[in-house]
């Protein structure tokens, strides 16, 4: 299993919701990631995607606790154990978040994609684990430094040690 995030340099990743860069070179990164790939997602993630609808040209997992979310176009597990016993071939799964399913699934992940943004945001409120600070991951690759909409950022991939 894989997760891809977009990080601050405080590895923030969220407010009220939302991303905290869109930025188009990162979005061409996701979806060359994850398309034809399976996603897998919180509830709030999935709710905050546009009209709230599964990303398309993915299979769409969502994790919740809630037994009664049953929305179109997704397949729901209400526990990690479950998600995983029918998920063994992994692979091919991209975790996307949110903040506790990362936490979450970090102990199963073999990589991370990570966009990492020169920026600190001190008012975010999801953050992802710092994988620069984590012992279990490593720096496998690092992209050259890009820029857009003012902001420097590079995709740096992390391995499990």
């Amino acid at each position: 299993m894989n997760l891809i995030v977009n990080v601050s340099e405080n590895w923030a990743i969220g407010k009220g919701k939302s991303l905290l860069f869109h930025l188009s070179q990162d979005m061409k990164f996701f979806k060359s990631h994850t398309s034809g790939k399976t996603v897998v997602m919180g509830r709030k993630t999935l709710e905050s995607l546009p009209g709230g609808n599964p990303l398309p040209n993915r299979k769409n997992i969502v994790l919740t606790r809630n037994s009664d979310y049953n929305p179109e176009g997704v397949t729901v597990y209400n526990s990690i154990k479950s998600f995983l016993a029918d998920n063994e071939d992994n692979s091919d799964i991209y975790v996307i978040g949110g903040e506790s399913l990362y936490r979450d699934l970090l102990p199963y992940c073999e990589r991370a994609f990570v966009t990492k943004v020169d920026a600190t945001v001190n008012d975010a409120d999801a953050f992802m684990v710092n994988l620069d600070a984590h012992s279990d991951w490593e720096i496998e690759e690092t992209s050259e430094e890009l820029e857009e909409k003012g902001y420097t950022f590079r995709f740096v991939t992390y391995k499990k040690k």
